[in-house]
């Protein structure tokens, strides 16, 4: 399959073609997917069932009326030929002579085959008792005695004046068999008494025209499916294309394209349409233009604000840090007032700090400085500096890395900030219970869980959990500073190197975030070497005691 998706979409589907045991596969996702082909397949199925219930319904009639025709010609022929014949024994005058009265009755058969236009021509006596002067019994050659019926001749037999008939099958000249009409009526033989006299006719003529018939209707059904397709084809293409230039306009709109706009001709509905969408594409793209002024005007404003408070704020902590130094020669409360305005003159320092990297970030200005780290190491090492935090906590923080030893091309500084972040909220909302880390890797990435067993946080807070200066609890005493940015920095550092930041937390059990982040440049969207739900892993057994009560306590909890 090519690199180009087209072309590896054309070669694919051709290759699910020539497979026949995926066209029902492929048939069924070209339905769902295709407005174009499902219409022109209903239409067809629905013409081609129209076409051929009316050419069944057309036959049957053609068929019907050409039987009926021929039949009532031949019952004419018949009766005309009879009565002829008839006539003519009636004028003869054999005088009992049995020569002359076979002689007559050859005569008159020969006019009988003449005048109706059948040589296949039977006689048979009706009464049976012996005469001499009665003509013999008499039955054309290629007439079988078996086409006629033993209830025809009854039926000829019981009415001197009726005409009687049947549909027959004749036997052809090659051996086949072709459908006939055998037509009987008695025939007074004077001195002879009745005869029964059977004409039979074939139906090889109404046959052929009704086969011309049915091969003429079959073409030229065949031939309106064919041309509905191309009517469907074009009349379906007129009212698609338009939809599909608005679909892939669409796509490219939402993708970024703000300028592009649908091509509009004419004044019909579609035409009414393409002008109503690209007026939407110019509210948007004047809307999307004005709130990205607004951004750059917000982001500029919060880059020069915190560069501008730098100077202000040095000379600031110059002058809190030595009264700070100081605060031993002062009385308690001024004392306590230099630890104040040193602890908020820091606070400040670092959400300045934080600003300016959100600005970064906003502007699109961040870089990597990538080089290989062992992830095992680094936590290690983030541990090791917020041991004493802990331990005022009460938290007991343990290291489980089954993995992610090797080093891997990251860069380590805001790694270091991500991990010291999560860190730091588990031990202040860890409510003095241990705090799992769990570093692993697998091929293609390594991942770190900071899992804490606190108050946890339910699914509305955890979903905003990442929002800039958002927090659960405002009014949640903190011990270790947080500027409500720090998760937000931490999600963006994630994405800078091509991995992801996820949470899971529920009310009573605690909170739990899994970093993970690929071996290779480019986005990872594989599952996490560490999970996210998962309990019974190698830390699943440390005894975590019983789920808090949160009846008595504020279910909401505030993280940085």
């Amino acid at each position: 399959m090519s690199v180009d998706p087209a072309t590896g979409a054309i070669r694919t589907a051709v290759t699910d073609w020539q497979d026949w045991r995926a066209w029902p596969e492929s048939f069924a996702a070209l339905w769902q997917r295709s407005l174009r082909f499902r219409t022109i397949v209903i239409t067809l199925g629905a013409t081609t069932f129209a076409v051929l219930v009316a050419g069944a319904l057309m036959a049957l009639a053609i068929q019907n009326d050409l039987f009926q025709s021929r039949r009532d010609q031949v019952l004419t022929d018949s009766r005309r030929a009879l009565s002829s014949a008839q006539a003519t024994l009636d004028s003869a005058a054999t005088l009992g002579d049995p020569l002359e009265t076979q002689r007559l009755m050859n005569s008159v058969r020969v006019d009988i085959a003449r005048q109706s236009s059948s040589d296949l021509i039977a006689g048979f006596r009706i009464d049976t008792t012996p005469s001499a002067t009665a003509p013999q019994n008499f039955t054309s050659p290629g007439l079988p005695d078996d086409v006629i019926s033993d209830g025809l001749r009854e039926n000829v037999r019981s009415s001197a004046e009726a005409q009687w008939w049947q549909s027959v099958a004749l036997p052809a000249a090659d051996g086949a068999e072709v459908a006939g009409i055998v037509v009987g009526q008695q025939l007074i033989v004077p001195g002879a008494g009745a005869y029964e006299i059977y004409l039979a006719f074939d139906l090889a003529s109404a046959d052929q025209t009704l086969l011309f018939v049915q091969q003429t209707m079959w073409f030229v059904g065949l031939a309106l499916l064919a041309l509905m397709a191309i009517i469907v084809w074009f009349v379906v293409r007129s009212v698609t294309v338009p939809i599909v230039d608005a679909s892939d306009t669409s796509a490219r709109l939402a993708a970024g394209e703000l300028g592009v706009r649908l091509p509009v001709h004419g004044d019909d509905e579609l035409a009414t349409l393409g002008r109503s969408f690209n007026a939407m594409a110019d509210s948007i793209e004047q809307q999307i233009k004005e709130l990205a002024e607004l951004s750059l005007v917000q982001q500029r404003f919060v880059s020069d604000v915190s560069h501008e408070l730098r100077t202000p704020l040095t000379t600031i902590r110059l002058a809190s840090d030595m009264i700070n130094d100081n605060r031993a020669e002062f009385d308690p409360a001024t004392a306590r007032a230099a630890e104040l305005l040193h602890a908020q003159v820091e606070r400040f320092e670092v959400l300045l700090g934080d600003l300016l990297e959100i600005s970064r970030y906003d502007a699109g200005s961040v870089q990597l400085e990538r080089e290989p780290t062992s992830l095992a190491h680094l936590a290690e090492d983030v541990i090791g500096g917020m041991q004493q935090l802990a331990d005022q906590h009460g938290s007991e923080v343990r290291l489980v890395a089954p993995g992610g030893w090797s080093p891997v091309e990251m860069d380590p500084r805001r790694v270091r900030r991500i991990v010291r972040n999560l860190l730091g909220n588990a031990i202040e909302h860890g409510e003095g219970r241990p705090i799992v880390v769990t570093v692993d890797s697998g091929p293609h990435a390594v991942a770190i869980g900071v899992r804490d067993y606190g108050l946890g946080m339910s699914a509305e807070d955890a979903e905003r959990v990442f929002d800039r200066f958002w927090r659960a609890d405002p009014s949640r005493r903190r011990t270790i500073g947080g500027t409500g940015l720090g998760l937000s920095i931490a999600l963006g550092d994630a994405r800078l190197h091509g991995g992801t930041l996820a949470v899971s937390s529920r009310l009573g059990e605690g909170t739990n975030f899994v970093l993970t982040l690929p071996r290779h440049d480019g986005p990872y969207e594989g599952p996490s070497p560490v999970p996210l739900d998962d309990d019974t892993g190698p830390h699943g057994d440390l005894g975590l005691t019983q789920p808090i009560e949160v009846a008595s306590l504020d279910p909401n909890e505030g993280r940085a």
